[in-house]
């Protein structure tokens, strides 16, 4: 199971005690996977999404608010394989669409969309969301449905997938609420509000209320920038080797170069020390270098000499 799926999977079985809290998440899951039809016997309201979870919670918490018959059943398309649910008693759809205020003042549905079955994308009342638990219920809805998230050990990435610009702004704004930065990016025809940074993740886990999830992200996350904390360091040590080796090959050879052509002889006591210390330890660093000198010398006085002995050694090749 992937970790967006176990997300899922956590959310699906965390319901709200309260009514109102309920209702926000059912408003959300129609939100975004429901329509409403109508036949010559009345109006039906279909539930229907390619993750079975959203729809079986939708028939859970319907069952909880408005005792729909437990006649009705979530069931499975044979051609598309997406997950199903038909409400067909009569006046339950009205009932339904009243109850999450989903219907206009007038008592007529707010429709998105022509035809005989028409979906219902409008941005919801904010008279549901207008707790903070009730916001929480509705992003855990809107993930269930069209949420998806990268695997923490590989990239921090969540979006929710939206159907209108409209819709998008609502789920940014119920982010930013929790001080959550989403943005909203087009994506063929769809909204698309993703979350990048890991912490804005994690905090979007709490904030649903999937904590057995957050867990198992932030020890990821843990152990991610421990990784990166160590590559970063052994990166910066290998460097810092690689450049002192290439500078103590570059200054022996130009030290080779005037015992050859000079003569140590010929040199100041202080260089001629330094160049007969640098031969005699090869590998050593300019800190340690100053150890073996006679009196002993800091880590700039040895570089200082050491860079004379290199621009003498250059001036005569000249």
């Amino acid at each position: 199971m992937s970790f967006s799926a176990g997300v899922k999977e956590e959310l699906y079985r965390h319901t709200g005690m309260a009514r109102h809290c309920q209702l926000a998440e059912l408003a959300s899951i129609l939100h975004f996977c429901g329509s409403i039809g109508s036949t010559e016997s009345g109006n039906f309201l279909q539930i229907r999404a390619e993750n079975a979870l959203a729809v079986r919670k939708c028939f859970t918490i319907l069952r909880k608010t408005f005792n729909m018959s437990e006649d009705t059943q979530v069931c499975q398309e044979g051609q598309t394989g997406a997950w199903s649910l038909l409400v067909l008693e009569q006046g339950l759809a009205e009932r339904i669409l009243q109850g999450i205020k989903f219907l206009d003042p007038d008592g007529n549905f707010r429709r998105s969309g022509e035809g005989a079955v028409c979906s219902l994308r409008e941005p919801v009342n904010r008279m549901l969301v207008k707790n903070a638990c009730c916001q929480r219920a509705f992003l855990r809805g809107a993930f269930l449905c069209a949420g998806s998230m990268s695997d923490p050990g590989k990239g921090y990435h969540l979006e929710i997938v939206c159907g209108n610009e409209r819709q998008a702004e609502q789920i940014r704004e119920l982010l930013a609420g929790f001080g959550i930065e989403g943005r909203i990016v087009l994506r063929k025809k769809y909204f698309v509000v993703y979350v990048k940074e890991g912490a804005g993740i994690s905090d979007f886990l709490n904030v649903t209320e999937a904590h057995v999830a957050l867990m198992e992200f932030e020890n990821s996350r843990i152990v991610r920038e421990v990784r990166n904390t160590v590559n970063r360091r052994v990166n910066c040590e290998t460097a810092n080797i690689s450049k002192t080796v290439t500078a103590a090959a570059r200054q022996t050879e130009a030290i080779l170069f005037l015992k050859e052509k000079y003569g140590f002889g010929n040199l100041p006591e202080n260089l001629r020390q330094m160049a007969e210390v640098r031969l005699e330890h090869p590998d050593a660093p300019l800190q340690e270098l100053g150890i073996y000198l006679d009196p002993p010398v800091g880590k700039s006085g040895v570089n200082h000499r050491l860079r004379k002995l290199c621009e003498l050694a250059d001036g005569m090749r000249l």
